[in-house]
């Protein structure tokens, strides 16, 4: 059973726990859905009041990229769960002779690749959540720019997490393709991500200090 259908409490004392699973990636994934839907609700509290309702297309446009975002996250919570599962068992293969170790080395390899993705796809959705943040917080109902605040901060740390996770895949990864370029793009992802937390907390800083 999915730890999506069980209470929180199994998951969090799996993750707390000996066992291999739920791990760094998969507690990243599930941070960066938290921050959404900081950012969620306050699209909430600002659709439906008279007075934003000139901000309510921009609003739902942001609050449905929003929730797709919150999916997608939930989603690789659980793929990276599998994704190291596989990591663990091609390093448990036999290595007995030459053609184990080569069977070997190669399925490591290839659930490497595979278990790089999750995270990888993490930051970007998390990178495109803060996005999303960044222009709802111009816009949002005042009343829960504290919210927005914390989606921010819980995105930028659920972007860095992963891009953790990522970095310790590529360490191992032999394809120096697939390691140039997957590299390349989450330094620029995290780089945006920094930016975009930055001017959002700003924002929000501001507002709540009335100025």
């Amino acid at each position: 059973m999915s730890y999506l259908e069980k209470p929180l409490r199994d998951y969090v004392g799996a993750a707390a726990s000996g066992q291999p699973t739920p791990g760094g990636g998969s507690v990243s994934a599930l941070a960066g859905a938290l921050g959404v839907t900081m950012a969620e609700m306050a699209a909430n509290f600002t659709l439906g009041k008279e007075k934003f309702r000139d901000v309510a297309p921009q609003v739902t446009e942001l609050l449905s990229a929003l929730t797709e975002a919150r999916a997608k996250l939930l989603d690789l919570m659980e793929k990276d769960i599998a994704a190291y599962a596989n990591v663990s068992s091609a390093y448990a293969l036999p290595r007995g002779t030459d053609e184990e170790k080569a069977a070997r080395t190669q399925a490591i390899q290839e659930a490497l690749a595979v278990a790089l993705a999750a995270p990888l796809e993490a930051v970007r959705v998390t990178a495109a959540a803060l996005a999303a943040t960044r222009r709802l917080v111009d816009v949002a109902n005042p009343n829960l720019i504290s919210d927005v605040g914390v989606a921010a901060e819980l995105l930028l740390g659920a972007l860095r997490g992963a891009r953790l996770n990522v970095d310790v895949n590529l360490a191992y990864l032999k394809d120096e393709d697939l390691v140039g370029r997957s590299r390349r793009e989450a330094d620029s992802l995290e780089a945006e991500a920094r930016r975009l937390h930055d001017e959002t907390v700003e924002v929000v800083a501001q507002r709540l200090s009335g100025s």
